[in-house]
């Protein structure tokens, strides 16, 4: 059995598929998996590092909007679908996964043609584009949240809840503390701009540090991707400062040991955020972000700031205000676990024997 999974660009898409690889690999063991995703993104070290095969197609965005990269898109996308048909005929997948993501658009329409199965899982609040491109090619389609279950064909949809990787739950708190060089007497605020990171985030962080000397101790995954001065200026300055540009196995001891996170309003941190009942301060990207962020917020389940109309000054005092208030804390992690529900094993599995089933 050949397993295709697809997604990238971001980390977004990736996340969820990681860890229904993760379910899979242990129930089919003999099972081959390949991943499709895009040359530059983000997702091809942590696809090998699980060791699966990587394979980069041609992708392009389908703009809604006049732009001067239209034409230079549409020739991508084209290439990328020519690549996913010769994928389809040499591979002969039993069945195509994707969470998103424009490099999976042409891969499913060609194992569609193919008559090859797929599966499309639904995470943000608003549905992409991408996906709405595939759900018509989709045998089954899964989402993140029951209020989805109505944006799609009745028929082949089921809420399913988010997948995460078993491996995020797994850090140890004292092994952070040595690993990050902490000081265990004082509060851990860890910060993170997402799979490529954010110069924004980057920007805020750095600002709100310069006030939370002897408050907290910041763990800073600043992304690899992002221009570094900002950050190793104030690392200089500051002993309780730790910056990072990537992260692999760290991840889990750093949301083990955090009192607060930091994050973007990403749904594949969302729901690690969400599994290990952290209290969060979302800082959303400007689009689906915000969306994400605004309907947790609603729920009494995270706290938002705004990148546009707030400083450092503004975060740093969010962060010491939590920081005080360890009922809001608590608060905060129990509703956010409760509004977003994890996708079980068993659920998994169920649906993807009901995708392969011929």
């Amino acid at each position: 059995m050949t397993i295709l999974f697809s997604g990238g660009g971001t980390l977004g898409p990736v996340t969820p598929l990681l860890a229904i690889h993760d379910v899979l690999r242990e129930e089919y063991p003999d099972a081959e998996f390949l991943w499709v995703g895009t040359k530059n993104g983000p997702e091809k070290d942590l696809v090998e590092r699980v060791g699966v095969g990587f394979i980069p197609l041609s992708s392009g965005k389908f703009r809604r909007y006049i732009s001067p990269f239209f034409f230079i898109d549409i020739v991508r996308i084209g290439i990328g679908f020519l690549q996913s048909l010769y994928l389809c005929y040499k591979e002969s997948p039993d069945i195509c996964i994707s969470a998103g993501g424009y490099v999976s658009v042409p891969l499913h329409i060609a194992a569609w043609l193919f008559g090859i199965p797929s599966w499309v899982h639904q995470q943000d609040v608003d549905v992409g584009l991408a996906n709405t491109l595939m759900v018509p090619f989709a045998r089954r389609i899964t989402t993140a949240l029951e209020r989805h279950s109505k944006s799609f064909p009745k028929r082949k949809t089921i809420w399913l809840g988010n997948p995460i990787r078993q491996e995020v739950l797994s850090g140890n708190k004292k092994q952070a503390i040595k690993r990050f060089g902490l000081d265990a007497s004082l509060p851990v605020v860890f910060a993170t701009g997402g799979g490529t990171g954010s110069h924004r985030v980057n920007q805020l962080v750095t600002q709100a540090v310069q006030h939370l000397d002897g408050v907290c101790q910041v763990i800073h995954l600043s992304g690899k991707d992002r221009p570094q001065e900002l950050v190793q200026r104030a690392e200089k300055h500051f002993d309780f400062y730790h910056v990072y540009q990537f992260f692999t196995d760290e991840m889990k001891d750093a949301y083990a040991v955090a009192d607060i996170v930091v994050s973007r309003g990403g749904f594949g941190t969302i729901t690690e955020l969400a599994a290990m009942g952290k209290a969060s301060i979302l800082i959303p990207k400007p689009g689906h972000q915000v969306d994400n962020v605004t309907f947790l917020a609603e729920q009494h389940a995270v706290i938002i700031v705004d990148e546009q109309t707030s400083d450092g000054n503004f975060l740093a005092k969010t962060i010491k205000e939590l920081l005080a208030n360890t009922q809001k804390r608590n608060q905060l992690g129990k509703q956010l676990h409760k509004v977003m529900p994890l996708a079980t094993k068993e659920k998994i599995i169920e649906v993807f024997a009901k995708v392969v089933r011929r």
